[in-house]
């Protein structure tokens, strides 16, 4: 499924005017890779995700999905072709894992929310997926962060939709848990062909992970858009990341601190 992005600006409206927080981006995003978005505190990257995902609308410019203008989508219709995972933790007591994983599937319900054996079947294949199946059992408030994020994928998963945008998913966590969830979305985009899309600042790890980097600077840096060797050879990743005791090394994409001793 495609999704476009033509000369898309994203902001908030205000009695006063509007307060633009990125201007003129042209994108698309592709099926089957894992993309990560990297940029410095204040760049606009959970602005530019919540646009993507309709929870707030552009300041101008269009989104297509499948060539069709994302305002025209129902929000049930949106529901079946985007999954959403937010950062912020679910404030939920007394619900069982495999109850938020289910609530993926609302989308296809109906109102009472009763669930047919597609459903449960969706469910079940989405836990699999994830490796969740000795959680089934906990109750989500009980977790901990790296177990309540694969909870939260699961339930895109069993939304059954071709995109899935992901809000800093690797914050708060130890790092191998880091490494093992960057790991599962990229496995998840390339044997199901998702659109998996994220913002994080873990940059090394995106560096090793990613098949696809859009990295987004502030003020009047545009948007630039590359494979991590890409961006690495031709001096990107050192423009936007490095400072004072800051080096990247492009032939090996690692970047180390400098210290007074070197």
């Amino acid at each position: 499924m495609d999704f476009e992005l033509k000369d898309l600006t994203t902001g908030y409206r205000a009695k006063h005017g509007a307060h633009l927080v990125s201007q003129h981006i042209t994108a698309s995003l592709q099926a089957g890779e894992l993309t990560c978005l990297l940029g410095p505190n204040g760049a606009g990257k959970s602005t530019l995700l919540r646009t993507l995902a309709a929870f707030q609308p552009p300041l101008s410019g269009t989104l297509l999905l499948d060539g069709r203008s994302l305002d025209s989508f129902t929000p049930q219709e949106l529901a079946m072709r985007i999954g959403v995972v937010l950062t912020e933790r679910p404030d939920i007591k007394g619900m069982y894992v495999r109850e938020m994983v289910a609530m993926g599937r609302s989308p296809y319900t109906g109102f009472w929310g009763a669930l047919k054996a597609d459903d449960e079947a969706a469910v079940d294949k989405a836990v699999a997926q994830v490796g969740i199946e000795d959680l089934l059992r906990r109750q989500v408030d009980t977790l901990s962060d790296g177990e309540r994020q694969k909870v939260m994928i699961a339930k895109a998963l069993a939304q059954q939709t071709p995109i899935i945008f992901l809000d800093e998913p690797t914050a708060f966590l130890d790092f191998p848990s880091k490494v093992e969830m960057l790991l599962l979305l990229r496995r998840l985009a390339r044997e199901m062909k998702k659109t998996v899309f994220l913002s994080t600042h873990d940059i090394e790890l995106a560096l090793q992970t990613a098949d696809r980097l859009w990295l987004m600077g502030r003020e009047s840096e545009r948007l630039v858009i590359g494979t991590p060797r890409e961006l690495s050879a031709d001096g990107s990743l050192s423009r936007f990341f490095c400072g004072p005791g800051i080096s990247f090394d492009a032939a090996a994409m690692r970047f180390s601190v400098i210290t007074k001793n070197q």
